[in-house]
């Protein structure tokens, strides 16, 4: 019997052991409750949860963790995103949450998108409701200057239950960050900020890649110069919006004569606001346009440019690439 009661004793003993040196393992690292966010990139591979949570301090020992999800997480996985942890927090809280729907969410948005659709693809991420994404579309800062053209494409990490509002202000601040380096340049060739937008969402719109916005700038800077109407078939597809053939659908000859200011074919000089929302190589080409004798321009099927200095010879490179 005693012996019996020695290895009971001995048993709870080591019990009590092992549960400490598990706590000290997988316990919280502390009592504080201040937020931290565990940031997983678009492209997981190489990311180690356990290497990237011993880093921000909210685990004490990576392979107890490792050994831990791989025991009580197994099947499951940690999508990019964004988490909200503390070091209060044990190892299992801690699993529980990175391998459950993420707080932030990747969003890529590629130049040249109308604010609508940054809408629609933020909305359909952060799964807004259609009152949200109204909201987003009538959002202005206060400014109609901020109604299009300022909502930098970039990638965002966004928190999914951040206002509409706070999420516009994010577009609008990374805008303001990428050109703050450059006003001063656009001011001392007296080009004011909002019309240098207005010419980079043209050409974002119009240019087949970076290879040939400065030569699209040089030809919007001479039709501006000469007092030519611009022509120019994006503000078209501006202005005919969203239809069952999508955006931005292809231009027909009657479209040249829908009434609006943004039209350009009836209108001289450049529309009331931007039509797209531009990258920095964009902008940048509107204060670098490259010299020029062109006037008309044109992508053949490999997006190749082609321009010319008269309407006949653009003519001509419209049959010989277009047709």
């Amino acid at each position: 019997m005693k012996h019996l009661v020695s290895f009971f004793a001995a048993f709870v003993i080591a019990l009590g052991t092992i549960s400490v040196v598990v706590w000290q393992m997988l316990g919280p690292v502390s009592s504080s409750t201040e937020g931290l966010v565990l940031i997983v990139p678009q492209q997981t591979d190489g990311f180690d949860a356990a290497s990237e949570l011993k880093k921000l301090s909210l685990i004490r020992n990576e392979t107890a963790f490792r050994l831990f999800m791989d025991i009580f997480a197994a099947g499951k996985s940690v999508v990019p995103g964004g988490y909200r942890l503390n070091p209060s927090m044990t190892s299992w809280a801690i699993v529980s949450k990175i391998t459950d729907t993420p707080q932030f969410v990747w969003v890529v948005v590629a130049e040249g998108l109308r604010k609508e659709q940054i809408g629609e693809l933020i909305g359909t991420k952060l799964g807004w409701t259609a009152a949200q994404e109204a909201e987003w579309n009538a959002y202005r800062n206060d400014s109609a200057e901020y109604r299009e053209g300022v909502y930098f494409p970039d990638t965002y990490l966004l928190p999914s239950d951040e206002p509409v509002s706070e999420v516009a202000r994010r577009f609008i601040d990374n805008f303001n960050a990428k050109l703050a380096p450059h006003l001063d340049k656009f001011t001392a060739k007296n080009i004011k900020w909002t019309t240098a937008v207005k010419i980079a969402s043209l050409i974002e719109r119009e240019s087949g890649g970076d290879s040939d916005k400065a030569l699209i700038a040089g030809i919007i800077w001479k039709r501006l110069d000469t007092d030519m109407r611009l022509e120019i078939d994006a503000t078209l597809q501006y202005i005919k919006g969203n239809s069952e053939d999508g955006w931005w659908t292809r231009v027909v000859p009657a479209d040249k004569y829908l009434d609006s200011p943004y039209n350009t074919y009836r209108n001289k000089g450049l529309p009331p606001g931007p039509i797209s929302n531009p990258g920095l190589s964009s902008i940048l080409a509107v204060l670098n346009p490259e010299e020029t004798d062109c006037l008309f321009y044109l992508h053949s099927s490999d997006r190749e440019i082609h321009c010319a200095e008269t309407y006949e010879e653009h003519l001509e490179n419209i049959d010989t690439y277009l047709r």
